[in-house]
């Protein structure tokens, strides 16, 4: 048995979007024998690309069913059956999320017309719905409904039925059911991971940490690591049971939590600035050069981009005045930035022109006194070169607000 589906959401940013039409047909290999078609109040607005593409705009689903009043029909036509559609991931994400809002962890086997058109309709120019219908014939009356895409898909699938002659089909169905756990494991690790800068901890089942890293975002990189084919994956793949993760805020904040917790992560910085004839160069720097560069940089583009900062602000375009930014020397400051969460901020504690801790706060009272300042701080166990390059960077592109170490 199958049910053939496809949905419509509203636009918003990944992982918050919400479903604005469904379509399913209940297909058991020869005719329909169930169909659901309904309009959903998102309970949020309909971007206005999607109110062009669909047609559906937020005045037509005000009267709509929400989703939780049409959770039991969808649970009742697709029960023991395989769900089908085209770009089927996009479908099963949106029923997943939705179902998850309400506590509720929807489980179901799926199948993709896309790699099945490919197998048994080669050499077309596109696989997207509308294009494929068109190439075959197949009718497609209301592109980006979804009762027209989702009958556009039925039908499509009926074709596929009929020209699988090696049961391809079939094969496909087996292939699905020997990677369910693995698809499963992957969604449920993942999922609940957030788009944000933070530390990666993957864990095994006995809760041994067996990866760690600092990365830019938790979800991307987390699903990057699992959808990858190298080698060096394959181990971690296997292995990780559960993944555990720490906002950061910052670079720099990260870069601090990932010493403290004993985690190195060196990236070599390979490039430096220095000021010759009257102007600042970037340049790859040599293990025999007795010039030390002005700051050094990871990459020649993180370079390109700190020059072409300095061009723009004519106070540092002279040496005296830059070396003077970015001068540590006997500062006793408190920096304070973004934190990990909104209303939080972060810091940094600087004594004698060197780091010696940083932490976070919520209400600015508490990093008036050096006592309550102290009692917030992590210790920074070293200061090493690496970080002292990346107070002058963060100094240079203002990244932090100054203000002087409160003496008691």
């Amino acid at each position: 048995m199958y049910t053939v589906i496809d949905i419509e959401s509203n636009g918003a940013p990944f992982r918050k979007e919400s479903i604005i039409e469904i379509a399913i047909y209940r297909f058991d290999g020869h005719e329909i024998t169930d169909q659901f078609i309904s309009l959903v109040n998102p309970e949020d607005e309909i971007s206005s690309f999607v109110q062009k593409l669909t047609g559906i705009t937020s005045k037509m689903v005000i009267t709509a069913p929400k989703f939780h009043e049409i959770a039991k029909r969808v649970v009742e036509i697709t029960q023991d059956s395989t769900l089908v559609g085209h770009n089927i991931d996009f479908d099963y994400r949106m029923l997943r999320q939705s179902f998850k809002r309400l506590g509720y962890e929807f489980k179901i086997n799926t199948l993709d017309t896309i790699p099945l058109a490919k197998k048994l309709i080669p050499d077309e120019k596109s696989y997207s719905l509308s294009k494929l219908c068109k190439s075959i014939g197949i009718p497609l009356s209301e592109a980006h409904r979804a009762s027209g895409d989702a009958r556009a898909t039925l039908d499509l699938f009926k074709l596929l039925i009929i020209k699988d002659n090696n049961n391809e089909i079939i094969q496909s169905q087996q292939e699905e059911n020997h990677a369910k756990n693995y698809i499963n494991k992957v969604q449920l690790l993942t999922e609940d991971l957030p788009n944000e800068r933070g530390i990666l901890y993957f864990q095994n089942n006995e809760g041994k940490i067996i990866y760690s890293d600092v990365v830019e975002d938790l979800y991307k990189s987390a699903k990057k690591i699992f959808d990858s084919d190298k080698s060096k994956y394959k181990k971690l793949q296997d292995e990780t049971e559960k993944i555990s993760y720490e906002l950061t805020g910052t670079d720099l904040i990260a870069k601090l939590m990932m010493q403290n917790k004993g985690i190195q992560k060196r990236q070599p910085l390979t490039f430096g600035l220095f000021y010759r004839k009257n102007k600042f160069i970037l340049e790859k720097i040599r293990k025999t050069q007795e010039e030390k560069p002005l700051l050094r940089f990871k990459s020649f583009t993180q370079g390109l981009k700190a020059i072409n900062y300095i061009k723009s602000k004519d106070e540092l375009k002279d040496l005296i005045e830059f070396t003077q930014k970015i001068n540590l020397k006997k500062r006793n400051e408190i920096w304070s930035s973004s934190g990990r969460t909104l209303g939080e901020k972060s810091f940094l504690v600087l004594e004698k022109g060197k780091l010696i801790g940083f932490g976070f706060y919520e209400l600015y009272h508490q990093i008036q006194s050096l006592d309550k300042i102290k009692k917030l701080m992590l210790p920074v166990s070293r200061f090493t070169q690496e970080l002292q390059n990346d107070l002058q960077l963060a100094l240079l592109r203002n990244e932090f607000e100054v203000s002087l170490l409160p003496e008691k």
